[in-house]
C-alpha cells in the first residue's frame, strides 16, 4: 500500500504542478498574439492566410468582378450608342415632320390660292353674266322708257291739241286740225 500511496501522491504533486505551471504561464503571457515564443508559428500562419488569400481573390474573386465590370461595362456602352442612335432617329424623325409639316403648308397654300383663282374665276364669269343681263335689262328699260316718253308726249300733245281746239271753240275761233297740230309742235320743241 505504501507503493499506491506513493504513487498517488506522485499523481497528484504531478497534476498539481501542471496546474500551478499553466497558471503561472498563464499570468506571465498575457495576450496570446503578444507571447514572443509563438511569433514565428503566427507569422507562418499569417503568411500562409495571406497566400490562400491572395490565389482565392486572384483566381476566384477578381476574374468574376472583372468580368461583371466588363459585362457592365459594355451594356452601358451598348446602352449610350443605343441611346445616341435613337436620338438621332428622335432629330430625324423631327426634321422629317417639320419638312412634312412645311410641305403640307405649301401645299395648303397651293390649294388656297387654286380655290381663290377658281373662286375669282367662277366669280367674274356671275358678274360678266349679270353685267350682260343688267345692260340687257337696261337697253329693255331704256326701249320702255323711250317708248313711254314718246307715248307720254304724243299723249300731251293729244291733250294739247284737244285742249287747244276747246279754248279756241270756247273763245268762238275756229282753227283747222292741221294748224293746231303745227302750233302745239312748234311750241312744244322749244
Amino acid at each position: 500500500m505504501a507503493n499506491t500511496t506513493a504513487t498517488h501522491t506522485d499523481a497528484h504533486d504531478a497534476s498539481h504542478a501542471v496546474a500551478e505551471h499553466g497558471a503561472a504561464h498563464a499570468e506571465s503571457a498575457g495576450l496570446p498574439q503578444l507571447d514572443f515564443t509563438t511569433f514565428g508559428n503566427q507569422i507562418f500562419w499569417l503568411l500562409v492566410a495571406l497566400v490562400v488569400i491572395y490565389f482565392l481573390l486572384s483566381r476566384i474573386a477578381l476574374p468574376r468582378l472583372g468580368a461583371v465590370l466588363a459585362e457592365r461595362s459594355g451594356t452601358i456602352t451598348n446602352d449610350i450608342a443605343a441611346a445616341e442612335e435613337l436620338r438621332l432617329k428622335a432629330v430625324e424623325a423631327e426634321n422629317a415632320y417639320n419638312q412634312a409639316l412645311a410641305d403640307a403648308r405649301a401645299e395648303a397654300t397651293r390649294i388656297v390660292g387654286e380655290t381663290k383663282e377658281q373662286i375669282q374665276a367662277e366669280l367674274d364669269v356671275a358678274i360678266t353674266k349679270a353685267d350682260a343681263e343688267i345692260a340687257a335689262k337696261a337697253v329693255e328699260s331704256d326701249a320702255k322708257i323711250a317708248e313711254i316718253r314718246d307715248g307720254a308726249m304724243d299723249a300731251v300733245k293729244t291733250v294739247a291739241k284737244d285742249t287747244t281746239k276747246e279754248i279756241l271753240a270756247a273763245l268762238g275761233m275756229k282753227a283747222d286740225a292741221k294748224t293746231v297740230t303745227s302750233a302745239v309742235t312748234a311750241k312744244l320743241k322749244g
